[in-house]
């Protein structure tokens, strides 16, 4: 059986944590954040912790 390679896009993008859960940065952070009060923008700035169907899809890209 060959051997299945690791999607260099998503491993740039996520990070998976010990318990198998997948972070990712979240959207709307990029620009336009002079009208975004200062609350959201330090929301913005954490890293989002995925839904369970959507780390599971996301390991599997990965190994």
């Amino acid at each position: 059986m060959p051997k299945r390679k690791t999607r260099k896009a998503i491993k740039k993008r996520i990070t998976i944590t010990k318990k198998g859960k997948a972070k990712a940065k979240k959207a709307f952070s990029g620009h336009l954040l002079t009208h975004k009060n200062r609350k959201r923008k330090r929301g913005l700035k954490q890293r989002a912790v995925l839904t369970k169907t959507e780390s599971a899809k996301l390991r599997k890209m990965l190994t």
